[in-house]
């Protein structure tokens, strides 16, 4: 969740009781709502005091450069080593640096007027104030941003898609939002949606080309748009065998799949249509030719969507093998499940599932759009 505003202390605010509505509610899947932002970071601050700076001689000007020079060093000389130049830095030694004691213990060295050697300790021209700070925040689109993130509880059965719905409802009751400052849901949900989009444009651009390829192969825009409809059933099969399964959908892989799944279906169409005009040229009717094209092609169909099925078993049930082991010990480690099974598991299902839906839509819903 991101809180965005120009208006700092009102960001913090916000911020500060979204975060709080949000635990007080407990949005179940949700493990623990973290900001990205440290609201008390511990800090110590060093002020010059003017007065006893000039009293003894010193700018502030010194004091800071000497301060600086302990802690990250500066460059006093160059060394040569060949061709290789290396910078001299000096700085305190690592513990002094992590001592507060002995930073404010180091004297300061300078001329005087009088031409003699002063030093003095840095605490005598310095105050000490222990504080806390805020944590650096964020800027996106020239406006400040803290975010509230989480990790979804997906081992209890939490998906993060039903988790962002209810927060969404939870968001949209919080009352204590000013004008001047955005929430919006990000995110695993916000890449989601991006990606969903992508992929929406990339089949409607698929679906034009393989419209004009195939007006370009009928001559004829009605047939071409009956064979187009069999990824409209198929798409149709998938989201039902979803639902019936209960499997998660993954917005990516089933893009994907969707993707790969429109060439079989094609395929399968003009088969059938392209041999049912094949038999109409011959002098057929044609009820007859499409009766007779269903029947001849029904096995090159059958035969596709059973080899593409069967191919896509084993990533659909995270089959895995050693093949190392296999042929050097004759022992395979065949599991089930693992990474690879999540990423491709959404892919595979949608091809099969699209391709027995495809199968019957082939055989029937094409011939009787065609006649």
């Amino acid at each position: 969740i991101e809180i965005a505003s120009e208006d700092f202390d009102q960001l913090i605010k916000t911020a500060v009781n979204l975060k709080n509505y949000l635990d007080s509610i407990q949005v179940a899947g949700v493990e623990e709502l973290k900001m990205d932002v440290d609201l008390n970071n511990p800090e110590i601050t060093l002020t010059v005091d003017r007065e006893r700076a000039l009293i003894n001689g010193v700018s502030t000007g010194q004091v800071g450069q000497q301060i600086r020079t302990a802690l990250f060093g500066r460059e006093i000389s160059k060394i040569k080593d060949g061709e290789d130049e290396y910078k001299i830095q000096l700085r305190n030694e690592e513990m002094q640096r992590r001592s507060l004691a002995d930073l404010l213990n180091m004297n300061i060295v300078f001329r005087e007027m009088t031409g003699g050697i002063k030093r003095i300790p840095i605490s005598s021209v310095v105050k000490v104030d222990y504080t806390s700070t805020l944590g650096s925040v964020k800027r996106k689109d020239f406006k400040r941003v803290i975010s509230l993130r989480s990790n979804v509880l997906e081992t209890q059965g939490y998906t993060p898609t039903a988790v962002n719905e209810e927060l969404k409802k939870h968001l949209d009751n919080f009352k204590q939002r000013p004008d001047d400052v955005t929430i919006k849901q990000t995110g695993e949900g916000e890449q989601q949606a991006e990606t969903g989009a992508f992929l929406l444009k990339a089949l409607v651009i698929a679906l034009v080309l393989i419209l004009f390829i195939l007006v370009l192969q009928f001559n004829s825009v009605s047939k071409s748009v009956i064979i187009l409809t069999e990824i409209i059933f198929s798409v149709i099969g998938v989201l039902l065998g979803f639902a019936i399964t209960g499997m998660e959908v993954s917005v990516v892989m089933t893009g994907v799949g969707i993707l790969g799944l429109a060439g079989i279906v094609i395929k399968n169409g003009i088969l059938v249509l392209e041999f049912a005009e094949e038999l109409r040229a011959r002098g057929l009717k044609t009820r007859e030719a499409m009766v007779q094209a269903g029947k001849t092609r029904i096995i090159p169909v059958l035969l596709t969507a059973i080899a593409a099925i069967l191919g896509l078993i084993p990533l659909a049930v995270g089959l895995n093998l050693n093949f190392i082991t296999m042929f050097s010990d004759l022992n395979p480690h065949i599991f089930f499940g693992g990474d690879n099974a999540a990423f491709w598991k959404p892919l595979s299902w949608t091809i099969i599932f699209g391709l027995i839906v495809a199968f019957f839509m082939t055989l029937i819903i094409v011939p009787s759009m065609y006649l």
